[in-house]
């Protein structure tokens, strides 16, 4: 078996052959695929996003336009630092000439207008290597201003606005329930707690054949609760995923936590598969 968790496109991987991220340089602007951009930011105010490669890492000096007519790059952390327009309304951006369109909402001040930070929303569970997002208000629109911390240990803040932060805990981080604390500019929320699942692959990484059935199976650490899964096909033409592509489900819950997807090699050759558990955030539970 041969697998690979890329720590920051929160997804678990399994790739024949394998090839280690610390092996590779960092990713040139081409490389760009993940856009990150807070899901609601705040007229006239400032916000961040970062952009990803294929293989989850912060992608420098990649260019994203804005549907506005606005253009930026990302800079050395992956990351840039802009300005919403001041009408509220629906925008979208895009990287470089991609077609993928990624949307966000602007707000009025006076929809975001406490001057505490509050978490309204948060997602009941969360993988230990994939980002999580947060909602609410009194956050900080540069990034690098909030400090978020799971179980005290500091997480990594990717985009922000003063009404979302999409953060990355760290690698230490256990199995099982975690406190989360959140702070920015003088300000801190009342702490509030996510489940972090660790997710491993049991499967076969060896090449299809045509017609061969492959089963995948995820084992589901730091919960007994059933969690909803996503496996994307990257190599379509080697194998079809059952299911459709993407193909959902949920694990079994109980004390032996675990899903499966299924394989159908189309032609002889190595596949990749990626796996995500599937988190959104929903109104917070204290």
């Amino acid at each position: 078996m041969r697998w690979h968790l890329f720590r920051l496109l929160s997804v678990l991987c399994l790739f024949a052959p394998l090839q280690t991220l610390s092996e590779q340089a960092p990713p040139p602007a081409s490389a760009a695929r993940i856009l990150l951009l807070p899901k609601r930011i705040v007229g006239g105010e400032p916000a961040t996003l970062a952009v990803l490669d294929g293989n989850g890492r912060l992608t420098p000096g990649v260019t994203v336009n804005f549907s506005y007519g606005d253009h930026l790059v990302t800079n050395a952390t992956g990351r840039a630092l802009f300005v919403a327009p001041v009408n509220p309304g629906v925008i979208y951006a895009t990287i470089g000439s991609r077609s993928a369109r990624v949307y966000t909402t602007i707000l009025t001040t006076a929809e975001v207008s406490s001057s505490s930070l509050q978490v309204s929303a948060a997602p009941e569970f969360a993988s230990r290597g994939d980002r999580f997002e947060l909602a609410g208000t009194g956050f900080c629109g540069d990034a690098d201003a909030n400090n978020v911390r799971v179980a005290g240990k500091p997480a990594l803040v990717l985009a922000s606005s003063r009404a979302a932060v999409t953060a990355l805990p760290s690698t230490d981080v256990a199995p099982g329930p975690a406190n989360i604390e959140v702070s920015c500019a003088k300000r801190s929320a009342p702490t509030f707690s996510i489940t972090f699942v660790d997710l491993s692959l049991d499967a076969d990484s060896s090449p299809l054949a045509p017609g061969e059935h492959r089963t995948l199976t995820i084992d589901v650490r730091g919960t007994i609760a059933k969690v909803p899964l996503e496996a994307r096909n990257l190599s379509p033409k080697v194998a079809d995923l059952t299911g459709g592509n993407p193909a959902k489900t949920s694990s079994s819950g109980g004390a032996e936590n675990a899903a499966s997807f299924e394989l159908i090699g189309r032609e002889r050759g190595n596949f990749s598969i990626s796996v995500r558990l599937l988190a959104t955030p929903s109104p917070l539970r204290r």
